[in-house]
């Protein structure tokens, strides 16, 4: 019996289709690596000895000669347990690789839970492996940010940390986003309007309390708004119960995302209040855990696929030669049951 060994077929070279074509070794790899002075018959000579050889270019050996990985980076600079809970990350990750799958580009994920992680990026990102980076949830002095601007590679941030400069970014316009649905909750006759702050630490979060803020004007309380860090259920319920602690007439909630509203929204169900009757409740996203929610909750429109999209498009420019831009994608009001 003949072993696999034995029987598997040998791989063909660049020599075999220079063999089949009538043509030499050099133009074929002039017609892989892209290149001109190659004659339209040659080509068209060359293009059907791959196919009739079976010739699957080398791509790692291509990538030692051209000084590309055809590989992007996805930074999630966030804990390994929002990115399990967030569907935002995961629909920002999806348009990206949608994006680069139609350049025939290959997506990295790497997420930096720890201090340990970032050093270990750093040194990965120092490497040569990727070619270029997509950032989530940078925040202002990242050290990920800081590395990317060091070792100039091309890169786009979803999301708009201050400290940006010309760097590339696919964004959203969170404070006027919070602006109008504020408004829109004081709108439905609410008179203690307090909200659950979550990621102060980065762009997203920080404009959302803004425009919170702006909304309210001179009516508002620094009282009513309970901090916490993360986008999370979870802390959304310790935000809620603190608040309820300190104002138990409150009757109205912005909650920095769905998940943080949806977590509010079970512990305000718990202690008896009716939603929207007692309370009116907002969140921000858009996303899955909105249409969970009972009822269903009044938030803002987050493009989440469109801004991994955005800026995958946006690396793949920059690779070609382009400057680097800011994307700033519509984010419209959702309005539901909950106000």
């Amino acid at each position: 019996m003949a072993t696999m060994e034995g029987t598997r077929r040998r791989r063909a070279t660049v020599n075999d289709v220079a063999i089949e074509a009538g043509v030499s070794r050099g133009t074929v790899s002039r017609v892989l690596n892209g290149q001109r002075y190659v004659s339209d018959d040659a080509r068209a000579a060359i293009d059907a000895a791959i196919a009739k050889v079976g010739f699957v270019p080398n791509r790692a050996a291509r990538s030692l000669v051209v000084q590309r990985s055809q590989a992007v980076g996805l930074i999630v600079h966030e804990p390994h347990s929002l990115f399990v809970e967030d569907p935002n990350i995961a629909s920002i990750l999806l348009g990206a690789n949608s994006a680069l799958s139609e350049a025939d580009y290959q997506m990295a994920c790497l997420i930096a839970d720890s201090a340990r992680d970032v050093d270990r990026l750093t040194h990965y990102l120092s490497g040569g492996l990727i070619d270029g980076v997509i950032v989530v949830s940078a925040r202002v002095g990242d050290p990920i940010t800081r590395a990317v601007r060091d070792l100039g590679l091309p890169a786009a941030f979803v999301g708009h940390p201050r400290d940006l400069g010309s760097a590339a970014y696919a964004a959203i316009d969170n404070r006027n986003a919070a602006r109008e649905i504020t408004t829109r909750l004081i709108g439905t006759g609410r008179r203690r309007v307090g909200m659950i702050a979550a990621a102060l630490d980065r762009d997203s979060g920080a404009d959302r309390l803004a425009g919170f803020v702006d909304a309210l004007g001179g009516d508002f309380d620094p009282s009513l708004v309970q901090r916490i860090p993360l986008y999370s259920y979870s802390d959304g319920q310790a935000g809620m119960r603190a608040l309820l602690e300190r104002a138990p007439d409150i009757d109205g909630i912005f909650a920095s995302s769905d998940a943080v509203a949806a977590g509010a929204m079970e512990v305000l169900q718990s202690s008896g209040r009716s939603i929207p009757g007692d309370v009116g409740v907002v969140g921000f996203d858009d996303s899955s855990w909105a249409l969970r929610c009972d009822p269903p909750l009044s938030t803002v429109h987050q493009p989440a696929t469109e801004l991994g999209r955005a800026a995958a498009e946006s690396v793949l420019r920059q690779l070609a030669g382009a400057d680097p831009e800011p994307i700033v994608l519509e984010c419209p009001v959702v309005w539901r049951a909950s106000a």
